[in-house]
Formats: structure tokens, sequence, C-alpha cells
């Protein structure tokens, strides 16, 4: 597949030539950008469908439908893959379940060409072993992981991840497997340089995420209940201004779903956060894996013991090659955060899987 970029393409020199009196003029450029949507189509029961055509695709730009392409035959390009896995938090507890998984991730990695990297992080994340073919040696580094400190910084890992995807050849494919937490504690990284990060180097993220503690759940809840208001009729505020008939307009019930709503609001891409209740009364958390692993057109799974995680790496396995490579060219590619959504129309009974944005960086110089 090939990676999405924001292309600068120049006129033919013969077209810039001039004359020797010619006046020095501006270099003119034409931007043109191509996203790649990677999709995955399945049955009700989960059974893979693979004879779609473009055609049967609708796909929206905020809003705008656009032109599709289907690419054939992606499955056979290389593969970069990085494997992220926390140490440090509560991933310290679960570094005998990554152990012997040799096999399963040959299954993931295919017959085609392919690299693997481990990269481990607790409050930092630090290159285990760097890309190589050998599945002996990634296997070897899994089955020495050392115990980190108390924090797990997954929005960090994921961009140093990215980092190393981005030296990579363009012809190879590019994704990262995490194995972490569901909350991130302790990453410096913005959620949106992620986000452009991942989509500058068109990486798809299989998560496979298990709970965090109580005390971190509750250590990042406080994040989310700030009693800041926020301006006056904001997305923040408790002022929604008045109804037609100038009756006051309540607030939500709850604090937390408002700030959920907001930054939803705010930052699409990420869908930042599938809130879900865990542990005690009504806390709602962000599930960081699950979220970046959908925002890419990957695939989040709920860790639950040794077992499982060997079925859910098959799974991977097979979706991997699977996938759909649809592309388009947007009919208005402005700079920023662009929402997608993919559909069949003509087959309700089906189910796709697929990113939900895209960012494209602007190209004029900052004053």
């Amino acid at each position: 597949m090939k990676p999405l970029a924001l292309l600068t393409l120049l006129l033919s020199p013969a077209l810039l030539a001039q004359t020797p009196d010619a006046p020095q003029t501006s270099t003119i450029t034409v931007n043109s950008t191509l996203v790649v949507v990677p999709a995955l189509v399945k049955t009700k029961s989960g059974e893979l469908v693979y004879t779609l055509k473009a055609d049967d695709f609708l796909l929206t730009d905020d809003g705008v439908p656009q032109k599709l392409r289907l690419d054939e035959d992606t499955g056979s390009q290389p593969l970069a893959l990085v494997l992220c896995v926390e140490t440090g938090g509560d991933g310290a507890s679960h570094l005998q379940d990554y152990q012997n998984l040799g096999p399963m991730l040959d299954a993931v990695l295919g017959a085609v060409d392919h690299k693997v990297a481990v990269v481990g992080f607790d409050s930092k994340p630090v290159l285990l072993h760097g890309f190589t073919p050998n599945t002996d040696f990634i296997e070897h580094s899994l089955n020495e992981l050392d115990p980190g400190d108390k924090d797990n910084a997954i929005l960090d890992a994921i961009t140093f991840s990215v980092e190393m995807l981005r030296a990579q050849p363009t012809t190879y494919r590019r994704a990262i497997l995490l194995l972490s937490e569901t909350v991130d504690h302790g990453s410096s990284t913005p959620l949106v340089d992620v986000l452009r990060d991942i989509s500058d180097t068109n990486t798809s993220i299989y998560s496979i995420g298990f709970n965090s503690s109580r005390a971190a759940i509750g250590h990042e809840a406080s994040k989310l209940s700030s009693d800041q208001p926020g301006p006056t009729k904001g997305c923040f505020s408790r002022d929604f201004g008045t109804d037609a008939d100038g009756n006051p307009i309540p607030p939500p019930d709850s604090k937390a779903l408002q700030n959920f709503d907001c930054f939803a609001e705010l930052l699409p891409p990420l869908r930042l956060a599938k809130m879900a209740e865990i542990a005690f009364g009504n806390a709602l958390r962000r599930n960081v894996s699950s979220s970046v692993a959908r925002l890419t057109g990957g695939e989040f799974y709920k860790f639950s013991n040794v077992k499982n995680l060997q079925r859910d790496l098959l799974t991977i396995s097979n979706h991997i090659p699977n996938r759909y490579t649809l592309s388009f060219r947007p009919q208005d590619p402005v700079p920023g955060f662009h929402s997608i959504n993919l559909t069949l129309p003509n087959y309700p009974q089906l189910h796709v899987e697929a990113r939900n944005g895209y960012w494209i960086e602007s190209t004029n110089p900052t004053p």
C-alpha cells in the first residue's frame, strides 16, 4: 500500500525554462494528495469477503463522496513491523505471556519479505532489537524482557515506532503490533502529533490491550474531571445559552460525558477515546490502544490469557494480507484533519472496517 503524503509536483523544467532576460519568478507547484484506505469486509458471522469492486464502496471525505480506486494484489508487498511491548506499569506482570511467540509472529508476517523490530517501553521507549528478517532473534528479545518502571507512555512509544518505520523503504507496508494497557500514563506526545505521524507513514496499528489497574485509571480520570468551565458557550462551558423560547439550555448530566463529547468534537480522528465503564462506579476512561487501532484501520483485541493472545495473533495474520486497498485523491485537499467514512450501500448485511480519518499538512511556510 502507498503511504499517505502531501506531494508537491513541480512542473516540467522545460515548461519553467526562461530566457536570460526574463524576470525570475516563484516556482509553480501543484498539490496532489493520495489517500490510501485499507478496508476489511466481513459477514455477520465474521467470514472475510474478497469479491467486491471499487464501485461497491462509498467513501465520503468530510461528507463529500470521492472517486475510489482499488489496488490489486497488495498482499504480496513486503512488510515492516514494529512489535511495541509495554514493560512498565501493569505490563510488567504480562512479560511471561509474550514468551515463545515465534510461530505466531511467523504467521502474522506470512510468506512475504519482511523485517521486524522490537520496542519496549515504560516511561520511555527503548529499541530492544533493530529490524531483522529473523524472527528467532525477535523471539529471543521477547523472552528476555525486563520489568520497567511504573509508567506506560503508550503514545510516546507509538511515535518512536512510527519514526523507525518512516526510515523503511516506501515499498514496504508498515504496521505496529502494540501489546499494552488501554490507558496511557506518562506520555508527553500530544494526540494530534501521533495522528500526524501515523498518517504521514500510512501505518496500521494492531493492538492487544489489557485493563489498567484501578490506581492508573483513577490517575487518568482526574485529568478529565477539571472544574474549569471553559469559555462561555464553548464546548467545555457550563453555560449553553438559551433555547428558542429563551429558556436556559441545561448542561449534560455528567461532566465526564461532556468532556468526552468535547474531546471527540475537537479531535475526532482518534475518536479520542472510546469511553468504557471500568473499575467501580461510572468512571469513564480513554482506551488509547483501541482508539489508535481503529483510527488507522487496524484492529483492537482485548487481552485475557495466553491462549486468546495466540488466537488473536492468528486472526490478525489472516486479516493483514486480505484487506482491500482503496485510494482516492480528495476533491478539496485543505490542510488539517479530514474525517472519512467508508460504507457498502448495496450490501447492508456486510460489515466494513477502515480508517476513519487522515491529516494533510500545510505546504505554506511559517512566517
